[in-house]
């Protein structure tokens, strides 16, 4: 019986010793296998570690206005994109410059997350120094658990205007007749310009059309080349002054303003009918005088619904008190006859009027002196009237109609002065009155024919 015991006693013991070793066994494997695993995340997590504001990169940039003038202001926008797979943050963005002032720097004393795929924009209020030329500022903003982030941003300055000059223009301008004159503009700042409005102003004239407006002109491209417009106005002169042409701009959101001005000096249109009064012939008819003649155009344009008629002392009267000849072109003539009273012959206003191209009135003044002694003779005066107003009087045939003839008689008698057809004067008997004489004398001397040649014997 012990003995059985015993033997139980030495299993029992067994069996305990063998559980107490496999738990241990156990217990050193569970250990063993968690230290592997701790081994192996820390691992992994040092082979994937990256600086993720690397990912973040500057997207885009844009400046408004795209070139500065020296003390101006303007924006300029940033834009970053995330690239990478978790958010980032950003803080203190700044731009970095001697020449370019960034107001208002602590807007941006808090920190802005970027997430993954998405993008973020700062925008800053400058102003640019002098001189002209190109700033490279430095665009620096902060990321946390990373390195900055910098880039650089050319900004240009200059101070060159928007460029206008008259490109076309007449050589001389002429009282109230119309002209074509062409304003160019060119931009040579290199970035776009905006709202540009041209006026056009002036005292004594008429400007066609007033404003313009033209929008907007691009900067020059890459090839050097700068984009340019014409506009085109009519200017109609009453008296010699000066139009100025106000161009105004916006450069950003900053207004700029440049002046062009045009002196208008009046002097005779070159290309204008030319009146010249000749073949003149004055006769009586009763209490009236009667003068014919010849209007020829010696000009380059056609002269438009010609009349003629006489000026004070003399007073039209009669059949013809004034007599029109209508349209006469150039190198071309036209008579015509006015009837007229008069108490002195020395001073009689031969007045030629008619219109140009554009309806303008216009006026030629040629006074004769029709007396017997006068011999035909005249001075001329043009005039070139205002639209509505009457003709004043010109210097010596210098206006718009330009020099006109003389306005001698057609034939004179060998005493000197003017013939007439129909009874003029004592001057009309001259002829008669010589023919007579010699018809006296030729009878004298056939009848004392035989004496005389007796007497030419004798010698």
């Amino acid at each position: 019986m012990k003995r059985r015991v015993g033997i139980f006693s030495i299993i029992l013991l067994l069996l305990i010793v063998a559980t107490a070793c496999a738990a241990t066994g156990s217990s050193s494997s569970t250990t063993s296998s968690s230290s592997s695993s701790t081994t192996s995340s820390t691992d992994t997590s040092t082979s994937t570690g990256v600086d993720n504001s690397a990912l973040v990169t500057v997207s885009n940039v844009t400046m408004d206005p795209g070139v500065f003038f020296p003390y101006e202001s303007g924006t300029i926008t940033v834009t970053l994109a995330n690239a990478g797979t978790s958010a980032i943050g950003l803080s203190e963005p700044a731009i970095l410059s001697n020449k370019i002032h960034v107001a208002q720097e602590e807007d941006w004393g808090t920190t802005t997350y970027i997430g993954a795929g998405s993008t973020v924009t700062y925008s800053f209020e400058v102003t640019a120094d002098p001189p002209d030329g190109t700033d490279y500022a430095l665009f620096t903003v902060g990321a946390l658990g990373g390195n900055p982030i910098h880039y650089p941003i050319p900004v240009k300055v200059s101070s060159v205007p928007l460029k206008a000059v008259i490109t076309d223009k007449p050589t001389s301008f002429s009282l109230s007749t119309p002209a074509n004159v062409t304003l160019s503009l060119e931009n040579c700042r290199g970035a776009e310009v905006k709202n540009i409005v041209v006026s056009a102003d002036g005292t004594g004239v008429d400007v066609s059309p007033q404003q313009v407006l033209l929008g907007s002109l691009d900067g020059s491209d890459t090839s050097g080349s700068t984009d340019s417009s014409d506009v085109d106005f009519v200017i109609i002169p009453h008296q010699e002054s000066n139009v100025t042409f106000s161009i105004t701009y916006q450069n950003g959101d900053n207004d700029h303003a440049v002046n062009v001005t045009l002196p208008i000096t009046l002097s005779a249109d070159k290309t204008a009918a030319v009146p010249i009064l000749n073949n003149v012939v004055l006769t009586t008819s009763g209490p009236n005088y009667d003068i014919t003649g010849d209007i020829t155009n010696a000009g380059i344009s056609n002269a438009e619904g010609v009349v003629v008629t006489v000026g004070s002392p003399a007073q039209g009267a009669g059949i013809y008190p004034e007599y029109a000849i209508g349209s006469i072109a150039s190198d071309d003539s036209g008579t015509f006859e006015v009837t007229f009273t008069s108490n002195d012959l020395t001073a009689v206003p031969v007045i030629i009027s008619w219109k140009d191209s554009e309806g303008d009135d216009l006026s030629l003044t040629k006074t004769l002196d029709l007396s017997p002694s006068g011999s035909g003779n005249a001075t001329g005066s043009s005039t070139r009237p205002s639209p509505g107003s009457s003709a004043n009087g010109g210097t010596g045939g210098t206006g718009r109609g330009g020099y006109g003839g003389g306005g001698r008689s057609s034939s004179t008698s060998m005493f000197g002065g003017l013939t007439s057809g129909r009874g003029g004067g004592i001057s009309s008997f001259y002829p008669l009155i010589a023919g007579s004489i010699i018809i006296v004398i030729g009878i004298v001397l056939w009848t004392k024919r035989k004496w005389l040649m007796g007497k030419l014997k004798k010698q």
